[in-house]
């Protein structure tokens, strides 16, 4: 991947936590990323958070703009245990291509915490992406792991997985999904959350740097 200058974001150490999971419906979580041109020490710090995060919350995938940040990466431990670091994934800028088949099966979202239902996917798929070496990835995916890459890769573009369910089944979570909605707005009436125009702007200054 292509280098621009040195960047100028900073970041605290690592003892000193600057991300945290936004949730359903924050703005930035349908925002659809761009690509990402640099990586630097930021980059893997932030990253390393990601992956923090993501097993405190019990998950097995996390995207970036689950974190507020407007870059095209996500991170995977299909096995959600951060005892097995070997099981981990950086993929950035992930492309998937010539889908075949279908199948369903439940989802959840730790940007809707708690809330399940069964999404139709395809059943294999050609992926490719980049690690953080600027080393190319590339296969056919299937199976769980496969479901994990097409769910992160749908938060890229800024789809979620509610969107991708039968109105049938929305309706039995739609209520829980209006509970996320009223407290959004509840923390946005005593500005614990910032408004969609400070957030565009924080979203371009970090693209200005990594896109």
């Amino acid at each position: 991947m292509p280098t621009l200058p040195r960047a100028t974001l900073q970041l605290p150490n690592r003892d000193q936590s600057v991300l945290e999971i936004i949730h359903y419906p924050h703005p930035t979580l349908r925002y659809k990323s761009k690509p990402i041109k640099r990586v630097d020490a930021n980059l893997r710090q932030m990253v390393e958070e990601m992956f923090d995060l993501m097993y405190e919350h019990k998950g097995v995938g996390l995207a970036a703009n689950q974190v507020d940040l407007p870059l095209r990466l996500f991170v995977v431990n299909e096995t959600a245990d951060p005892d097995q670091r070997d099981q981990e994934h950086v993929f950035i800028n992930p492309i998937i291509s010539r889908p075949k088949g279908n199948e369903e099966a439940q989802e959840g979202c730790l940007s809707l915490p708690e809330v399940y239902a069964d999404v139709k996917r395809p059943a294999e798929f050609h992926f490719s992406a980049y690690n953080l070496k600027g080393e190319k990835i590339e296969g056919q995916f299937d199976g769980f792991f496969g479901r994990i890459l097409q769910h992160e890769t749908d938060h890229l573009d800024g789809i979620m997985f509610i969107d991708k369910v039968m109105p049938n089944d929305l309706v039995e979570i739609e209520h829980e999904i209006e509970e996320f909605e009223v407290d959004f707005k509840s923390k946005r009436d005593v500005n614990a959350i910032p408004s969609d125009e400070e957030i565009a702007q924080r979203l371009s200054e970090i693209e200005a740097t990594y896109c």
